[in-house]
């Protein structure tokens, strides 16, 4: 029997595994959008983030190819969390759909709450300071209330099904509408740390369309 051939063992880490490469870069972009979604984008230091997850600062490039691009995924991974919840509250077929709008405020509401007013909308707080941000990230912001508005629309249209709405109702512009009037009161629910101006828009945006 011929004795087997081992190779030496090297010294140092271990190389990581690809699931360990994909898992860091995972809470990487967590972190990122708790991070983004309470400070911006310009404020948000990489070496922040990679504190927080306990990487080096050596290896951010070993994950992303710039800040530019770590925003990127961070905007993505939010669009995708964002329009779950959307669905989660908007495709409620066990709610009439103007509840279903309702519920979202009330749901959003209590999360703002919880972090202490701290956190908005990770996608508002970018648009805020899009003339600082890559050019990139203008086409991408827009990309996503479009589709927070679009499924926005379909709610209001199950609502006209319902009856709860008048047929001849634009629901686009009316979808367009509700989603500038919420940045502006999330906005303002931070800065008076209270979440009165979200519950005074939707009042008003409830009244306008059903009237």
């Amino acid at each position: 029997m011929t004795e087997a051939h081992t190779e030496p063992r090297r010294r140092g880490r271990p190389p990581k595994r690809q699931d360990e490469q994909f898992d860091t870069r995972d809470a990487l972009v967590r972190c990122g959008m708790a991070t983004l979604t309470e400070k911006g984008f310009s404020a948000t230091g990489i070496e922040e983030v990679l504190k927080k997850v306990g990487v080096p600062k050596g290896s951010f490039y070993h994950y992303f190819e710039s800040k530019e691009a770590f925003g990127h995924a961070v905007i993505a991974a939010y669009a995708d969390y964002f329009a779950r919840k959307l669905d989660r509250w908007f495709l409620a077929a066990d709610r009439p759909a103007l509840l279903r709008i309702a519920d979202f405020v009330d749901d959003a509401a209590a999360g703002i709450a919880r972090h202490g007013f701290r956190r908005g909308c990770l996608i508002g707080n970018l648009g805020q300071e899009v003339s600082a941000l890559p050019e990139s990230y203008r086409d991408r912001l827009e990309a996503v209330f479009a589709d927070w508005q679009a499924r926005l629309a379909q709610c209001l249209r199950t609502a006209q099904a319902e009856g709860t709405l008048a047929p001849e109702l634009d629901c686009e512009h009316w979808a367009a509408f509700f989603w500038v009037g919420w940045e502006g009161a999330v906005l303002r629910a931070r800065l008076m740390r209270s979440d009165k101006p979200l519950r005074c828009f939707t009042e008003g945006f409830f009244t306008a369309v059903t009237r």
